[in-house]
């Protein structure tokens, strides 16, 4: 039980990172990809695919997805994707309660699509739900692919999602895989949360639980675990956990940045860390175990430190101060002057950038430079429309498009982000820079009728742009 609940007035613990459904957050597109998957698994649309990081609530979105499902559906959970060829299809028929041949695959079968046709005969519809599915073999994705091939005369009899980590669509690049990758007919991916949408997720969860009071999180908190995260929800989570118990350590009800940077300090994805400044939060330690203390600042977007404030006349005049005077609580936040602006691209995402040549072509090398120069200053919270994203980094083939598109929308608007993966590059063609999701979701609606059949276009942060390097 978590030390903080009665004093922030909490009926459970809001920020748990096991996946509880009643917790599940419909916004940064969760509940429109949930209706699409229900859709899809109710319309006979083939393998569905769901891809995203670590954290980013693939598990929580398949459990919400079984809850979710009308009662005709039964749901085949399997969380151990490593399951060998054979083992899949004995693990699908245990949990339909059916006994297969033991010794021949053909048998086995053949003895499962007519349980399953016998189960549609009766109005019952069966998915089959594979978490983790980057670590399958890619024998048993083939025999998932088998497996989707079962059908009667007019109908699939299963229903396949893949939820995996963006390994899952390198697996299934390879030629090897064609035929499975030709099966999917949905994809959907997990995105990171932008700032606003973080500090949704958590007044939301902070409700779900409970909390009935004015807004926990300050601006400056908000914007601290958003950067510090990366928008992934598990973070996030672990991040306002620790911040609510270092609030709950100095009798606080309001989460500012300070209770962020000690939560920061403390976690392992914190990244590199500076020199620990002296211990702040000691008795907070004391009380949770917490190493909490030395402020540590995110590897992409590192703020200058600020020099501390000079001691008044009397305090330079007196002895030094006792070691005990360490732990009295820092101003409050109004009192802090406001950062300075941090610099939009770290080094190492400019040098990413920098490392993607426009081979000669002159509309890409120019669209590279206008790209680096928006993503240099657009505020986090300004929005791009996505048109696509392409494995195919040929830059003779994106210059081919660029030809083409400056007689469909004006070129000046198109801007192409090199994203490197894997020792590769692929290519993000985003249209525009917008104050708000709701004008470019309007600018959306105003590209030529071909671009908006051909692209599903979708807004895009800059915040969550940039988190892409």
């Amino acid at each position: 039980m978590a030390l903080y609940l009665e004093h922030f007035g909490l009926t459970e613990p809001p920020f748990r990172i096991t996946p509880h459904t009643d917790f599940f957050f419909e916004g940064a597109d969760r509940g429109a990809t949930l209706e699409a998957l229900i859709y899809a698994v109710l319309h006979d649309e083939g393998i569905v695919k769901v891809s995203g990081e670590v954290g980013s609530g693939k598990t929580m979105l398949c459990r919400v997805l079984m809850e979710r499902l009308p009662q005709h559906v039964a749901t085949i959970y399997l969380a151990t994707a490593s399951l060998a060829r054979d083992e899949i299809l004995h693990a699908i028929a245990d949990d339909l309660a059916l006994k297969v041949s033991p010794e021949r695959r053909s048998v086995a079968l053949r003895e499962l699509q007519e349980h399953l046709i016998a189960l549609y005969g009766a109005g019952r519809r069966v998915v089959i739900l594979i978490d983790e599915a980057h670590v399958m073999p890619e024998d048993t994705l083939e025999q998932v692919r088998l497996l989707s091939n079962l059908e009667s005369n007019r109908h699939k009899l299963l229903q396949i999602v893949l939820f995996g980590q963006p390994e899952l669509d390198h697996t299934l690049a390879k030629a090897a895989l064609r035929q499975l990758r030709d099966r999917i007919t949905h994809a959907f991916r997990m995105r990171p949360l932008a700032t606003p949408e973080v500090a949704k997720y958590l007044s939301f969860r902070m409700r779900a639980a409970g909390y009935r009071g004015p807004e926990v999180f300050t601006p400056r908190a908000v914007r601290r675990i958003a950067r510090a995260s990366g928008g992934l929800t598990r973070r996030i989570n672990i991040l306002a956990d620790k911040s609510l118990l270092a609030a709950y350590t100095e009798n606080t009800h309001a989460i500012t940045g300070r209770h962020v940077r000690a939560a920061v300090a403390d976690s392992e994805f914190a990244g590199a860390r500076r020199p620990a400044r002296p211990v702040l939060y000691a008795a907070a330690a004391a009380v949770a175990g917490l190493a909490i203390g030395a402020a540590s600042q995110w590897i992409v977007n590192s703020p200058p430190p600020r020099a501390a404030p000079p001691a008044p006349p009397m305090a330079q005049a007196s002895a030094p101060l006792p070691v005990k005077e360490e732990l009295l609580p820092e101003p409050e936040p109004q009192s802090e002057p406001e950062p300075q602006p941090e610099p939009q691209l770290s080094a190492e995402q400019a040098r990413k950038l920098a490392g993607y040549s426009a081979g000669g072509q002159r509309l890409l090398a120019e669209r590279l430079a206008a790209t680096r120069e928006l993503l240099e200053r657009a505020d986090d919270e300004h929005y791009a429309l996505e048109l696509f994203v392409t494995e195919n980094a040929d830059p003779v083939r994106m210059e081919r498009f660029l030809l083409r598109a400056r007689e469909m929308v004006p070129l000046e608007e198109l801007y192409v982000i090199p994203v490197a993966g894997g020792g590769e590059y692929r290519l993000w063609v985003v249209f525009g820079d917008f104050a708000s999701r709701a004008e470019a979701a309007a600018a959306g609606q105003r590209l030529p009728p071909r671009y908006q059949q051909a692209f599903r276009a979708a807004p895009r942060s800059f915040g969550e742009l940039r988190r892409q390097l």
